[in-house]
């Protein structure tokens, strides 16, 4: 194998795994431990912050999920997961995987931990208030299908799974829109097999 995937099923390598089956390339998994596996000398090789996911591709790290989503829609253009480099689609393409990468990570990250903007700090945030953050997300999902209008792509990907996790675990809002889009997201076959995927090994360490 020339692509390895380093995840845990704990983790935001659910992402990475969902991307690598909707690209159709042959890959390894490693599940790495949390702990001393981690942070270990030989995982800290391919990871310095000792954190997953992470994919090796021909011998290349690459890490942090977004750069892994966008990555891999690149390595793989056959599968589609990005419009070429000439499509009226791709300034878009890049606007929001990077917006779904910072401000919107950003903002579900500080509310899952309790951390409000104070008053009068909005434009330091980057990202305003929360609530100005889910109405331009909002708006974002309504206009169609998938964030380009009717082509899937890695940001759907990407933004779809910021917004599944985050209405998880209660830090973003259940909005109607918000609800049908994941649910969308969720049907397509590659998001079915990597959830099956991560469940599975999720289920086999907890026995363990």
């Amino acid at each position: 194998m020339t692509l390895t995937l380093y995840t845990n099923p704990m983790s935001r390598g659910r992402i990475a795994r969902w991307a690598l089956e909707e690209v159709g390339a042959p890959y390894e998994t490693e599940v790495v431990a949390y702990g001393a596996v981690m942070k270990a000398p030989e995982y800290l090789a391919i990871n310095p912050m000792g954190k997953i996911p992470a994919i090796v591709h021909h011998d290349v790290a690459i890490t942090e999920t977004a750069a892994i989503i966008a990555y891999l829609a690149e390595a793989f253009p056959e599968a589609g997961l990005a419009p070429s480099l000439h499509s009226p689609k791709r300034g878009a393409y890049h606007r929001w995987m990077y917006f779904a990468a910072g401000p919107l990570e950003m903002g579900i990250m500080n509310t899952a931990m309790g951390l409000d903007v104070p008053a009068g700090r909005e434009r330091m945030a980057g990202y305003g208030t929360f609530a100005l953050l889910q109405d331009v997300t909002e708006q974002l999902v309504s206009q169609g299908p998938y964030i380009l209008g009717d082509e899937f792509s890695a940001v759907d990907v990407y933004l779809g799974s910021q917004l599944g996790f985050g209405m998880m675990f209660k830090s973003v809002e259940p909005r109607p829109a918000f609800i049908d889009y994941v649910k969308r997201l969720h049907a397509r076959p590659a998001a079915m097999r990597a959830q099956e995927i991560e469940d599975k090994l999720a289920a086999e360490r907890a026995g363990t």
